[in-house]
């Protein structure tokens, strides 16, 4: 399939103007398949068929067009609106006899509200008119104003083969300066088929938008979130290993049974998370429009293959009338799997009528707070240019202030690798901080670095005998902030790499030296004396602080290393211990294994120091117990 390029053309167009016998004067294919539809003369549900057209450029690989035939009665507008979500252009239809009609106009308006580039425009039927040119004016001047103003007409007739060829031609013409469907790694089949196969199972069939689907892949539906796999895969009747963006796809899904899944579903990866139940969105009506909105109102939401009913809540306006645009929540009764970037069209509850076209600017909304400032000022930033990717970044951080690398804009139109370069951009430019695996809003980062530090400056002036403030007292501290927990150890590292020291437990100003409090000193300094005026046997604890104060001066003198714990009947001071090891293994490495006995005599002490300080010395590693005797540990 790769030796294809590949693109999905929708037809367009009033009732009975010729859209499905032109599909098959171009393709060969019959697109209405059913019953009904041979019986009543009209389409009535989507019709398929493929055309491979030889690129112009003459190094270029052919086309493969997948052809979309939609229905043109006002009856099933909403199947024709599953047809068109996903397509790179538009063959509108438009029967010479008949001219612009109403299905004509709203087609139009549907093409525009979903942003579908381009359209070339067939001109059925023209052996029923005589004036050929003048049919061609009016349809141009229809055009006027409209992405398609400069689109090629093209007159043909089904019943002679007139025209045939050159709108083959025109097709290739306009899809050869057309980018390819774009490969984000993010693949979304929306069903528009489904039906089983004696033998088979369950297929279901779509137009793969977004990434890659293969053979043997484990997929989700959504939005059941129903798990299966894709046991074989066709597209343009052939069998394929996988299948690209901008093909028509058919999927095998054994393990689902044809009830599981209908149109509207989409077939896609469980990483890129689950279905939406509200979405905030920027809704556009056309000028040309006959209809207005009112801020309240009950609309039918058409998205992808499905649509499913709303309740519209506008940001600011009581109303919007043809030519407006405006800030808007859809409240969804059913969920949806959208993106951020999507487009959709709302059509009245009824389904008598298409009202606006929607593009989904967060596709997972909260329904509290909806119309606040803040809130309307970073959707307002994303309305003013949908498709940029540094202002959804920049406004997603902005909300939210911190958030997961791999859940930034996980449900968009945009790749993993434009996300990436993106953050790259913001993190050079200071709007955004990398720390680990999440990206912090800059600000946000700044504010729960300064309320860090200024904990941290609080303790040292409150305790300055204390090292500084405990990791656990800090953590709870910066919970306010509704900081990610994770992140907390990114922020002790960023401390840690700019004036603040971890040590242990505890975080401190690199410059901070932990001082007695003034009430304090005198009973210090006698502690002090006491450990040094018998340095190997020194009083019991007990005796060195018998009450409170002298008790949180030994505390401090512990805390800071300068005195050193044996047990919890033994303190020395800190050089003793150091002695003491330099002598114990001097002795030792002269005299071979020593017993508790030679090494009190050695160090001028009692058992009730040497027997602590020998075990405390066995769990470092500095001696080895033999029998009743200490060897050096090697």
């Amino acid at each position: 399939m790769s030796r294809f390029q590949h693109f999905i053309v929708a037809t367009a167009g009033h009732v009975d103007h010729g859209k499905s016998a032109l599909v098959k004067a171009l393709t060969g294919t019959d697109p209405d398949r059913l019953p009904e539809e041979k019986a009543r003369g009209i389409t009535i549900d989507l019709g398929f068929a493929h055309l491979e057209l030889p690129s112009l450029r003459p190094n270029d690989p052919p086309l493969l067009l997948g052809i979309v035939d939609v229905p043109g009665h006002e009856d099933f507008v909403k199947n024709m609106v599953a047809g068109v979500g996903s397509v790179d252009l538009a063959l509108f239809v438009v029967a010479a006899d008949d001219g612009w009609m109403p299905q004509t106009e709203e087609h139009l308006q549907i093409l525009n509200y979903l942003g579908v580039p381009r359209a070339v425009v067939a001109l059925t039927k023209v052996d029923l008119t005589q004036d050929e040119e003048g049919v061609g004016g009016a349809i141009r001047e229809r055009l006027r104003g409209t992405p398609y103003a400069d689109a090629p007409i093209v007159a043909t007739s089904s019943v002679s083969g007139r025209g045939v060829d050159e709108l083959k031609a025109a097709l290739a013409r306009v899809l050869d300066e057309t980018p390819p469907p774009r490969n984000i790694g993010k693949p979304r089949l929306p069903v528009d088929r489904v039906f089983q196969l004696q033998g088979i199972g369950t297929v279901v069939t779509g137009t793969l938008t977004g990434g890659t689907l293969r053979r043997s892949q484990t997929v989700v539906i959504q939005p059941s979130e129903k798990p299966t796999r894709v046991r074989s895969i066709q597209s343009h009747s052939r069998d394929v290993e996988s299948s690209e963006p901008g093909t028509r796809t058919a999927l095998n899904l054994p393990d689902l049974a044809v009830e599981d899944i209908h149109r509207g579903d989409v077939v896609t990866l469980a990483e890129l998370g689950g279905p939406s139940a509200t979405l905030d969105v920027l809704v556009e009506i056309s000028p040309r429009a006959n209809y207005s909105l009112k801020d309240g109102a009950r609309v039918k939401l058409h998205h992808g293959s499905g649509h499913t009913a709303a309740h519209l809540a506008f940001f600011a306006a009581k109303e919007l009338v043809p030519g407006e645009h405006g800030l808007a929540q859809l409240r969804l009764e059913e969920p949806v799997f959208v993106f951020a970037g999507d487009r959709a069209i709302l059509r009245d509850a009824a389904e008598q009528r298409t009202l606006a076209g929607a593009i989904v600017l967060d596709p997972d909304a909260s329904r509290k707070g909806f119309r606040s400032g803040a809130r309307g000022e970073i959707l307002d930033r994303r309305a003013q240019a949908p498709q940029d990717i540094l202002r959804y970044v920049a406004s997603q951080l902005a909300r939210d202030g911190v958030t997961r690398s791999t859940e930034l804009l996980r449900k968009s139109r945009f790749s993993v690798e434009e996300i990436r370069e993106c953050v790259a951009r913001l993190t050079v430019g200071g709007e955004a901080v990398v720390a680990g695996g999440f990206v912090v809003n800059a600000a946000k980062w700044c504010a729960v670095r300064q309320k860090a530090v200024e904990a941290i400056d609080a303790r040292h002036r409150a305790h300055p005998e204390q090292l500084g403030l405990p990791l656990n007292e800090l953590r709870v501290t910066l919970a306010a902030e509704q900081t990610h927990g994770e992140i907390f150890g990114e922020l002790v590292a960023d401390l840690c790499r700019n004036e603040f020291v971890h040590v242990g437990a505890v975080i401190r100003r690199a410059a901070h030296r932990p001082a007695l409090p003034e009430k304090l000193q005198a009973v210090g300094a006698k502690l002090r004396a006491a450990l040094a005026t018998k340095p190997f046997d020194p009083p019991s604890r007990q005796t060195l602080a018998p009450e409170a104060r002298s008790q949180q001066a030994l505390r401090f003198l512990i805390e800071t290393g300068e005195a050193v714990e044996i047990n919890a009947d033994v303190v020395l001071a800190a050089e003793a211990l150091t002695r003491a090891v330099e002598s114990i293994r001097g002795f030792i490495r002269k005299h071979g294994p020593a017993t508790v006995s030679e090494l009190r005599q050695l160090l001028g002490s009692s058992r009730r120091v040497v027997v602590p300080l020998l075990e405390r010395l066995d769990r470092d590693g500095v001696t080895l117990r033999q029998e009743d005797k200490r060897t050096l540990r090697p």
